[in-house]
């Protein structure tokens, strides 16, 4: 009776055969069986990182039972248990980072491998390291972060030793799972994105570590003079982010085209451009303001010339790239060059020159990033034929 249509006897309006929903039913269940015969990357990079989780989960809640048990905890401060999220959520997301690049190895299955990289190129050890720092730092801090809202929000709570132990079982949970996925799903526009969070995130967190309450009088780079207490966070955020940068100029840039002289040239133009970016912003770092003013000051300065050239020349350099997506770099370099004009005349302090300006820079990178990639797609399709 499945192919039958049956009616409403009150409007005589026919209803919908039951054959449909059967048929949808049917083709649901062979889609989850041929799902669960030959996973897709996805699904199997899914249940790798619950099971990666669920492990965290439980060495999590053991160790932190063991530790807590017969003490009453709090929320921040020495000995509480965020201090203890934030160190075992950055040794959590280290470990969970390097299993989620061993599971997309080149040689892997073929459900599992790198798709990340265009053929023939692979990420480097040093990338992998920033990566990774950044990863852990960002566990690090926000779990920090997620503490002393909590303590504000629970007033001289005491934490026992089991819901204690489950609640760093969870936070540990959660932060396998993210860091998996990040590191096997990794790509060059989540890597943008993760460079944007590490970066938001450390600066804050040198922000409250500065000894000079004051700093933001003089310039962004007062974070990471040596007499500072917020030098080594500050100075290691730019380090690695210079580093990310590098590795995002390179694979951002491969799926460019290359077909003519002119294109290949304009890619490497484009390309060594964000590299030098990117090395400038970790000398900024390497090279603390205090101890080297010449030094650093040249390559802050250079950050902005090599950033200039390339959006300016972009449109010679990338002749694909949308029109909008020109002008709105154009209009970046303006904005930055009215900020120098405010500085020069004393309306606006380095400080806020300096942060409006990154913004706008990195800003730039992410939408760089989705504008090739989607040029490239769009490259590679179905061309019209001709008239």
């Amino acid at each position: 009776m499945s192919s039958e249509t049956t009616a409403d006897a009150g409007t005589g309006t026919a209803a919908v055969p039951t054959a449909v929903p059967n048929a949808a039913v049917t083709r649901i269940l062979t889609e989850l069986r041929m799902l669960r015969e030959s996973p897709t990357r996805e699904a199997v990079l899914e249940t790798a990182a619950l099971l990666v989780g669920a492990l965290f989960f439980v060495i999590g809640f053991v160790v932190a039972l063991l530790s807590f048990w017969g003490h009453v905890l709090p929320i921040t401060g020495p000995g509480s248990i965020g201090v203890f999220a934030s160190v075992s959520g950055a040794v959590t997301a280290a470990a969970s980072f390097v299993l989620g690049r061993l599971s997309v190895r080149p040689d892997g299955a073929p459900e599992m491998r790198d798709g990340f990289v265009e053929p023939g190129q692979r990420l480097r050890w040093y990338d992998l390291i920033a990566i990774g720092f950044a990863h852990a730092a960002i566990a690090l801090l926000g779990w920090i972060g997620i503490a002393q809202l909590l303590e504000l929000s629970f007033q001289d709570a005491p934490v026992y030793a089991f819901p204690g132990g489950v609640l760093i079982g969870v936070a540990l949970a959660l932060t396998a799972y993210v860091c998996y996925l990040s590191a096997a799903a990794l790509d060059p526009m989540n890597l943008s994105l993760v460079l944007a969070i590490f970066l938001v995130v450390g600066a804050f967190a040198a922000m409250l570590a500065a000894t000079d309450k004051h700093w933001w009088r003089d310039n962004l780079s007062a974070l990471g003079q040596t007499t500072n207490g917020s030098a080594p966070a500050f100075n290691a955020t730019i380090i690695a982010a210079g580093v990310m940068v590098t590795t995002i100029a390179r694979y951002a840039t491969a799926a460019l085209p290359t077909g003519t002289r002119e294109e290949r040239r304009g890619r490497g133009i484009v390309r060594a451009g964000l590299i030098l970016l990117g090395i400038f912003l970790a000398c900024v770092g390497i090279f603390p303001v205090d101890a080297f003013f010449l030094l650093h000051n040249t390559v802050a300065t250079g950050m902005a010339a090599v950033f200039a050239v390339v959006v300016v020349g972009l449109p010679w350099f990338l002749r694909d790239l949308p029109r909008a997506f020109i002008w709105l770099g154009w209009i970046y370099v303006l904005v930055i060059a009215l900020l120098g004009i405010f500085f020069a005349t004393g309306y606006y302090n380095l400080t806020a020159v300096e942060l409006i300006a990154a913004v706008l820079i990195f800003s730039w990178i992410i939408v760089f990033l989705r504008t090739a990639s989607v040029a490239h797609a769009a490259g590679r399709g179905p061309q019209p034929a001709a008239s």
